[in-house]
């Protein structure tokens, strides 16, 4: 199931890369139709539906599902090793449903040569679930940088006036931080002689000396904080975010941005445990310090792509402060986090590209207030979705990061509690900070009285219907699992619960 999931958008890429150039519907069609079967056949990796168990083997740190392992490089034995498990699964289904969601955007913006535009985002798929399904190290760094390609691409060919810098400074940040994810992962193996993701997780460490671990979850930190991107290394992304298509920004925010912290999850931890306990409290102040950081900034932004990405980093903080309590609460309220953000922000830069396709701007200052008395429909979903970002209980964005705060109050015993306390408490204040410039952008935008911008186009101007259908196709399914997730978040800890368990405990074994 694994190769079909895989392979679905990789020979549909293929396809649309040859398809005839001056084709506008047969493109936008087919790429639909690819994303859709990749999404229904990646709800067959959940547990139960593809005739697998959710129960890990006991004492396994990584016991992988659908697993696939086939010669590649035997040179230096690299296998095509995939498999997915509770880690992996919520974040591929994100993937392919953003996808299968992009492309239905597709029929309200209508991209230049769709043909080569729909090829790309299918590309980007096939890194990022390459990514979410390597068990092998060599094959997890592939798909890692197949990712670049594609999004250098949807930004710099189809983005804003400032595109071309703006796709400089991501591939330029992009490769920087692969080249030291390279470093870290060439320690590794030439202290243990292998690319093994599986065999690597039940070694826990073991071979790979003390101080050889710090530098390399050092560098993986790097590698894997760029993409995130983590503070003090994510000034590529409002840039890039500001610029990009509205299926860029989603795929950007909903998918790029988890590989990083999942790669934390996935390798960083398990492999490299007495690394990641020796720079623990480094991740934990870099997590706070971006909360804080962003929240800040929020409240300086006037363009509204820009206001959220620089959100998105102090949603991010919060799960890297999750991953550094090293517990089975903090790690699992990371994982939560991630899925939330996706489901959250992808809503959020779907419906700031439907604000920009009716005013022509984005600029706060210029859309003036009055959203919701204009546009219900659209003003409506603007305020669940800021409301859920925000981290208002029973929605999708409260579980991740309230979790998050609780396990830095209650760290792993071999972390300095007091440090983590303080942490813990400066995290909760940047969480009142964010709801305060969620609700700023409400008031300025959505739920004041009507007045107009500086900018403000005549009524007649504005398009005559609230939302499309292929808009409302596209936020309802979003909308729905924003709401579903923040009511039962067990859909996706019951998946997390028992890998990170056996993770948690491997790491605390390797004292």
């Amino acid at each position: 199931m694994t190769l079909l999931v895989l392979g679905l958008p990789l020979v549909g890429s293929i396809m649309l890369a040859l398809w005839p150039r001056d084709a506008d519907l047969s493109p936008r069609i087919f790429g639909m139709v690819v994303a859709a079967a990749t999404f229904g056949a990646a709800l067959f990796l959940l547990p139960g539906l593809g005739g697998a168990s959710s129960d890990a083997a006991a004492g396994a740190v990584l016991d992988p599902r659908h697993e696939v392992d086939l010669p590649w490089l035997s040179v230096i034995d690299v296998r095509l090793h995939l498999g997915v498990d509770g880690i992996s699964v919520p974040l591929i289904l994100v993937t392919a449903l953003l996808t299968l969601l992009g492309m239905v955007h597709n029929w309200v913006e209508r991209p230049e040569r769709p043909a080569l535009f729909c090829s790309l985002v299918l590309l980007l798929e096939v890194g990022a679930l390459g990514t979410f399904m390597a068990l092998d190290l060599v094959l997890f760094f592939a798909a890692f940088e197949v990712v670049l390609i594609p999004m250098y691409f949807l930004i710099g060919r189809w983005g804003g006036p400032g595109a071309a810098a703006a796709a400089l400074k991501f591939a330029v940040y992009t490769l920087t931080g692969s080249a030291a994810l390279l470093i870290g992962l060439v320690f590794i193996y030439a202290s243990t002689g292998t690319f093994d993701l599986v065999e690597l997780s039940e070694r826990g460490g073991a071979g790979i000396s003390t101080a050889v671990q710090v530098a390399a979850f050092g560098a993986l930190f790097v590698g894997f904080a760029v993409k995130s991107p983590l503070w003090p290394l994510h000034t590529w992304l409002p840039p890039a975010h500001t610029e990009a298509p509205t299926v860029g920004s989603v795929l950007l925010a909903g998918v790029q941005l988890k590989m990083g912290t999942y790669g934390l999850v996935r390798i960083a931890l398990p492999v490299l445990p007495e690394g990641a306990r020796a720079l623990a409290p480094v991740l934990a102040v870099l997590a706070v310090t971006g909360i804080v950081v962003a929240a800040l900034a929020c409240f300086t932004q006037n363009d509204l792509k820009r206001l959220i990405a620089y959100s998105s980093v102090g949603h991010m903080g919060f799960v890297l402060l999750g991953i550094s309590t090293l517990t089975t609460v903090g790690i699992n309220a990371a994982l939560l986090a991630n899925v939330a953000h996706g489901l959250i922000t992808g809503l959020l830069f779907f419906l700031v590209g439907a604000v920009k396709a009716r005013y022509g701007t984005g600029e706060l200052d210029e859309l003036g207030s009055g959203l919701w008395a204009r546009l219900p429909r659209l003003g409506f979903a603007m305020v669940v979705a800021c409301v859920a970002s925000l981290g208002l209980p029973g929605l999708a964005g409260f579980w991740g990061e309230a979790m998050a705060v609780f396990a830095a109050l209650h760290p792993d015993p071999g972390l300095g509690a007091e440090l983590f306390t303080v942490l813990g408490v400066v995290a909760a204040i940047g969480a009142g900070m964010t709801a305060a410039y969620f609700l700023r952008l409400l008031r300025l935008l959505v739920v004041g009285p009507i007045a107009a911008g500086s900018g403000h186009r005549d009524q007649a101007e504005i398009r005559p219907v609230d939302l499309w259908a292929t808009e409302r196709v596209v936020h309802v399914p979003l909308l729905f699992l924003t709401l579903a997730l923040g009511l039962y978040p067990a859909l996706v800890l019951g998946l997390t619960g028992g890998p990170v368990g056996a993770l948690v405990e491997a790491v605390a074994a390797s004292r």
